[in-house]
This record gives C-alpha cells, structure tokens and sequence, in this order.
C-alpha cells in the first residue's frame, strides 16, 4: 500500500513538471524575449480564464491613489473622483525562464489580447469617460500589472448638516461583476496605510477637499445561492472651510454686530428704525447672493442655514423691539396720560432695578414723591374801595390803578400760571414715558444680547461635537 501511493505521488509530480514545462513560452537563440508565435497561442485563449485547473480561482490584487476630487454634487449625493488605478492577476499561461529568453524578465502587451478580470466598482453612476490604457506588463513569473486612469463618478450618502465643516465618508466596492467567489477572488494589493499616504502626496494642495484616511475591507456579498468576493473602500474626506467662513460666516458675523449697535442709537429717533429697516434688506440681498455658495439637499437642511434664518429673525425681533419702544415713546406720551400704576410698579421699580437703571436725580421716582410746590397760585384782586384822602395820588392826581385794570390783570397772569403748570406736568408725563421706554430698551436690548450669545454658544457647539464625531 505504502509502495502505491509513492507511485501515485511521484506520478502526480511529474504530471505536474511538465505541465508546467509545456506551459512556458519558448524562446530563440538571438531573439530577447518569448517568441511571436508562443504568445499567439496565449492570445486565441483570451477568452478563457487563464488557469489549467479551472476549479482555482483567478486572485486579483487592488490599491488605487485618489488624486484629485473633481466635485461634490448635495442634491443628487454624487461623488466624482479621479483615481489611479492599479490591477494585478496571475495568468498561468503568460510564464517563460529569463535565462532561455536572453535575460528578460518583464515585457508589455495589448490589454485587448489578454483576459482580464471584469473588476468593476458597485457604486458607479456614469459613464467611464477616462481614457483606458492600451497595454498591461507582463512579468516572467506570469504576474501581470494593469494601470489606468478612472474619472470616477459614485454614489455616496453626504451629510451636509456641518456645512462647512463637513466630513463625509464614501465607499467605493470593488468586485467583480460576472465571476463569482469561486473564479476570482480580489484583495488589497498595498496596505491601506499606504494608500492614505500615496494619495494624500497628490491630494493636499488642490481643491477644497482634503483627505482624512483610506480604510478597507474585504468581504462576501452574497445574493440566493451565488458569492462575490468584494473589497469595500471607505474614502474619507473633509472639508477645507475658510472659503465659506470668509464669505459667509464673518459678512453675516458683522451684520449681526452692526444690529447690536444699533441699539445705542437714541430710541426717540425715528432714524433708529429706518436703519434696521436698512440693515435687514442688506442681509437679505447678501442671503440672496450668497445662495449659490450654499449646499441644497432633499433628506436635511444645514446649520448654516438655519443660523441665517435665525439671524433675520432676529434682525426682524430687533425690529419689532423698536417699533415698540417707539410707540410707548411717541404714542403715549403724545395723548399725555398717565403711567398707569403697575406699569410703574412693574417697570420703573422693579425691572429699573434689575438692570440697575440709574435714574437722574430729579427724574428719581422719589422726587416725584415729594409735594409739588409749583402748583399755580389764583391771584385775587382787591376788593373796590373809595379812595380816601389818604390814598396816594401821582403829579396827575389819578389813582395808580383802577379797579377793573387789576381785575384783567390778574386774569391774564392765573391763565399763564394754569398753562405753565399745564406745560410741566406734560413734561413731567413726557420724562415717566421716556423713562418707560429707556428701561424697556435696556430689558429687550440685553435680552437680545443673551439670546444671541447664547444662539452662537449653541452653533458653535454643535459644529464642534459633529466635528469630533
């Protein structure tokens, strides 16, 4: 028994010796390289897989540097890349001693007289326009290397809502199309360290995208009863933001502090409103021009949109802030009435006090307490009298004054008396609405300080964390 199987082992071996010495390409004296008519003998089997025994599969090596992204495309979430392709597959048939064939180790053929794998990549939307490369090299060991340019246009989930600091995260599935797990089988022919590092030579200076890290791996996909051997590639890129930040983020930036400042201008002046009014159609054609800078998708809107949003609503706040104010200020004190009392309480006492309003000493709420001494005086003529041999008489021997003269006269001065005492006390109602409306001022301009504040603490923390993330 032990003498059969040696038998059948040496058999096996010396079946397998000359096959693959009938396998190699011959060779000439005085001719570099295998000969025309060997290789014409490969090229009438291109249409067959290159393996004697067909139940080995074909393995595929894969690596490709991503030298420039060409565009981003949010609405229809396409991603075009431009890629150095590289392949390599062992064709059994295409081997020869570098000995016999005058020290030649490596030659170049026509791509289109050799099978190749049909390796394709999943996430492909568009036509291949790039230009394909017409030979492949061929080592003597029958290991051959096919490089070609790929205008890659794919398929990729973008999330947007970072804009624009984004990072997005595409795939790009390598695999053959027809031949399943058990005729070829793909994998990685660098590390993915070292695709990184390649592509990241080329990528770095162009563009507004640059690259984060390649990863890969490789996996079954499997559909009913048939398996492709796949390698999954996760490009990962990022946004180069100062483009956006300067045209977008710092013009916005100093339109919201032009609002704020606006707030210091007197806010009895009808100029104040006008000036919003002003400042929001800027901000709105600034929106307008910028509209095209701005990502546009159907699954989500970006924060930076919705931060532009905000900041005319809250130009359009600041604007209704004011009318208000103008209105306690104009409107009411115009019809001279009186602060009503929880108004005074409400306002000029306890919200004075909470932003610590600092009243002028004889606008103070407790001068007003105090007794008004300018209360008109009712100036009363002197009864009629006889003149007495006493009365004094001037050089005509008339009395100083009649009795009826001093009567107008003291008519006329109670009727000025009355329109002082009128006059101030519509000061007096002017200075409590006025005081009215400046503490309101204060109140809504504080509140509008802290809301944006606090609008911006929140973007900025959200852009960080999706960052981060």
């Amino acid at each position: 028994m032990g003498t059969l199987c040696g038998y059948l082992f040496t058999s096996c071996v010396f079946l397998l010796t000359v096959c693959l010495c009938l396998s190699e390409l011959s060779c000439e004296e005085g001719h570099s390289g295998p000969t025309y008519k060997s290789m014409e003998d490969v090229f009438d089997k291109k249409s067959f897989r290159p393996a004697f025994n067909l139940s080995n599969p074909t393995i595929t090596n894969i690596s490709f540097t991503l030298y420039a992204v060409l565009g981003v495309n949010e609405k229809t979430q396409i991603l075009t890349t431009f890629l150095w392709l590289r392949l390599y597959w062992f064709h059994e048939f295409l081997i020869w001693d570098p000995e016999r064939c005058d020290g030649v180790t490596k030659i170049s053929l026509p791509v289109k007289d050799l099978w190749m794998p049909d390796i394709i990549v999943y996430e492909f939307v568009d036509d291949d326009v790039s230009q394909a490369c017409p030979y492949v090299y061929v080592n003597h060991t029958g290991h051959i290397r096919y490089d070609r340019m790929l205008r890659l246009v794919s398929a990729c989930n973008l999330e947007i809502f970072s804009f624009p600091f984004d990072i997005q995260n595409c795939t790009f599935t390598f695999g053959s199309y027809m031949h399943t797990i058990k005729d070829v089988r793909v994998s990685p022919a660098l590390s993915f360290e070292e695709m990184t590092g390649n592509s990241k030579q080329y990528l770095e200076a162009s563009g507004e995208w640059e690259l984060v890290v390649i990863l890969g791996e490789a996996s079954i996909l499997k559909f009913g009863i048939d398996e492709w051997d796949i390698i999954t590639f996760w490009v990962v890129i990022k946004r180069r933001p100062m483009l956006y930040v300067v045209n977008l983020l710092i013009p916005s930036s100093f339109l919201m502090v032009i609002d704020i400042l606006s707030f210091y201008l007197p806010p009895h002046s009808v100029d104040r409103a006008s000036f919003k009014m002003t400042l929001i159609l800027g901000y709105t054609v600034f929106l307008l021009i910028m509209n095209d800078l701005l990502p546009s998708t159907a699954n989500g809107t970006p924060i930076i949109g919705i931060y532009f949003s905000v900041c005319l609503a809250l130009m359009v706040i600041s604007l209704l802030e004011t009318v208000i104010i103008t209105n306690v200020l104009h409107h009411n004190s115009m019809k001279y009435r009186d602060v009503p009392r929880w108004v005074q309480v409400v306002v000029l006492k306890y919200i004075a006090r909470i932003i610590c309003y600092r009243w002028p000493e004889e606008d103070s709420p407790r001068a007003h307490e105090k007794p008004d001494s300018s209360a008109p005086r009712v100036i009363q003529p002197p009864a009629q009298s006889t003149p007495t041999p006493q009365t004094p008489r001037n050089m005509s021997g008339a009395l100083p004054l009649s009795v009826p003269e001093l009567s107008q006269i003291c008519q006329d001065v109670n009727v000025i008396c009355s329109h002082i005492s009128e006059l101030q006390r519509e000061n007096r109602l002017q200075d409590r609405w006025c005081h009215v409306g400046y503490i309101l001022d204060f109140l809504l301009f504080r509140t509008y300080l802290l809301l944006i504040t606090c609008y911006a603490f929140v973007i900025i923390c959200m852009w960080c964390i999706w960052i981060n993330q």
